[in-house]
């Protein structure tokens, strides 16, 4: 297992690293949801969760829909549906015991990202679901979420890797298949074939 030789342990080693921060950089942080970034939820249909266990353990979970899938309920607070997945639940377990979450908010073919931090709950208020209905079919339930932090992230992340830059993406000829890394993963009797059609079929009906 790699030992890294030259490890860094203070935050007097990193400040000297990377200097003291931009000023604007400390002072864009703000406690609510302001008008630019509810634009900008309304305009996101992907975002990323993170949470953490009381325990430790760590998630970061993809969630997708229609643009303006997040809803703002009030300045302070917003809504995220959850839809079919896969049982696991990882984020909901993980905010019963540790509230505390992180989300990045992505608009296509935009280099910046709206960052929230803040306190999660989980909630199945029936008009709340039914608002948050796609193809007729309310979400399973709502994650709550009371905002603390609110602020944009500059583009320099998907400037280096060419995120919305077709002609800058790499091959994908060779990666393993979903399926492939299911079986392998999982050392699953089941062969290739048959665990794609599953995801195949999953796809085709469980998205909502």
């Amino acid at each position: 297992m790699y030992q890294p030789r030259m490890q860094i342990t203070s935050v007097a080693e990193v400040r000297a690293i990377l200097g003291s921060p931009f000023p604007n950089q400390v002072k864009k942080i703000i406690d609510h949801i302001d008008g630019h970034c509810r634009e900008w939820i309304a305009r996101t249909p992907f975002i990323v969760i993170s949470s953490i266990s009381a325990g430790g353990a760590m998630d970061v979970s993809p969630k997708g829909d229609p643009p303006g899938f997040v809803k703002v309920l009030d300045n302070h607070t917003i809504a995220i549906p959850d839809r079919s997945g896969n049982g696991r639940g990882d984020t909901f377990l993980n905010v019963l015991e540790n509230p505390s979450v992180g989300i990045v908010f992505m608009v296509p073919k935009r280099r910046e990202v709206v960052r929230v931090n803040g306190s999660a709950a989980l909630a199945r208020d029936p008009n709340l679901l039914n608002e948050m209905a796609v193809n007729g079919k309310t979400p399973d339930l709502v994650m709550i979420v009371r905002v603390r932090e609110a602020f944009f992230h500059c583009g320099k992340a998907m400037i280096r890797s060419g995120l919305w830059e077709p002609e800058r993406w790499g091959s994908i000829d060779g990666l393993p298949t979903y399926a492939q890394a299911l079986k392998d993963h999982a050392a699953s009797a089941d062969t290739v074939d048959t665990i794609q059609a599953r995801i195949d079929q999953n796809e085709a009906e469980r998205l909502y």
